[in-house]
């Protein structure tokens, strides 16, 4: 009876480390991706220089991105963000990464596939 329970216990242990591991796997969110990118906004507009503070937003975010579902994650907030944002220039926004002397893996353009970002 007591190696019954046993197995019991350790199916119901298992499976609930089934359900929680992909609640914790993506742990970049669209938040982390503004905040990290908010003192980018007037260079990526054209009516600022590149300050400091963008290019350390931009390697903190690469940094962060770390797992495949991190950086698919980020390439969807940047895509959607680049929409909503009037006056954005694509050019520079796609540039930004080169300038602060990161590399990021994929295109920054809204054409981007994010499904294919790894």
């Amino acid at each position: 009876m007591a190696a019954k329970l046993s197995l019991v216990v350790c199916v119901a242990v298992l499976c609930s480390m089934v359900v929680v591991a992909p609640h914790a796997e993506a742990a970049m969110t669209c938040g982390k991706v503004a905040s990290s990118l908010g003192s980018c906004l007037t260079y990526l507009k054209g009516t600022g220089p590149l300050i400091g503070g963008c290019c350390n937003g931009v390697k903190g975010l690469v940094a962060a991105a770390k797992t495949t579902a991190d950086r698919q994650t980020a390439c969807g907030c940047l895509k959607s963000m680049a929409t909503s944002i009037s006056g954005l220039k694509p050019n520079l926004a796609s540039s930004l990464p080169g300038k602060c002397g990161v590399k990021v893996g994929y295109p920054i353009s809204t054409s981007t596939d994010c499904s294919k970002v790894h």
